[in-house]
């Protein structure tokens, strides 16, 4: 038993020396922020048609979908630019239910089509949206605000965030009276926090103008630090 008695006083001390180990570290997260002005905005609208037959309103569907892309063609706008977000075909039913007596029936079927096109262009945008739905867009689910080229912020965002952290570790250390040792770890995590969505009514007309407002750009980052002996 005397190997065991050895075994178990070792590992008291491994562990002891961990826990040490461990606690001998300062965490700290620091906060990067950046403002800066849009350039760029992605619009998501569509087309949605309902007919007792479900080949003539995909057909509708598809013709004005079509008439769209078009024009957003002679806008200017590239391939790249465009993407079908949601295409989707489903039965509509009557009102009729089991416990009225009444089976359920399908009377028709509503077909929808949905695009996300990324406007370079915000100078232009309220008069692109305005010719899309004279072309047939009857559904709108959001405008959003972004950066054609975000990496130069993005990059000033991870700068102040490690200037940040690095600072309140400073901070703390000083007030413990403790020396700082060298970095450990470094985690981050970050993003971009844009306006708010804009609603339909807003973008409707493009007598009425679009503030795109700021976008913050944001990183956090999290740093540990060994405590100098």
């Amino acid at each position: 038993m005397h190997w065991l008695h050895v075994l178990l006083i070792s590992a008291l001390f491994t562990g002891a020396a961990i826990a040490e180990e461990r606690e001998r570290t300062i965490t700290v997260t620091g906060r990067g922020e950046v403002l800066a002005m849009p350039d760029m905005a992605t619009i998501t609208l569509g087309v949605t048609h309902e007919n007792r037959n479900a080949t003539e309103a995909m057909s509708l569907v598809s013709k004005d979908v079509t008439a769209i892309l078009t024009r957003l063609e002679t806008l200017g706008f590239e391939g790249r630019d465009l993407q079908t977000a949601n295409l989707s075909l489903s039965p509509t039913w009557n009102s009729g239910s089991y416990s009225s007596g009444q089976a359920r029936k399908i009377t028709g079927y509503t077909a929808s089509n949905t695009i996300r096109a990324h406007v370079r262009d915000l100078e232009g945008l309220g008069a692109t949206l305005d010719a899309l739905f004279v072309e047939g867009a009857n559904t709108f689910s959001g405008l959003s605000f972004g950066l054609n080229e975000p990496k130069p912020y993005e990059d000033q965002a991870r700068a102040r965030a490690v200037e940040d952290a690095m600072d309140k570790a400073r901070q703390l250390a000083e007030a413990a009276g403790i020396a700082l040792g060298q970095v450990r770890m470094i985690n981050e995590g970050g993003g971009a926090v844009a306006p708010q969505m804009l609603e339909m009514a807003t973008v409707r007309s493009a007598d009425v103008p679009i503030a795109a407002g700021e976008m913050t750009i944001r990183n956090d980052v999290t740093i540990v630090f060994d405590i100098a002996p």
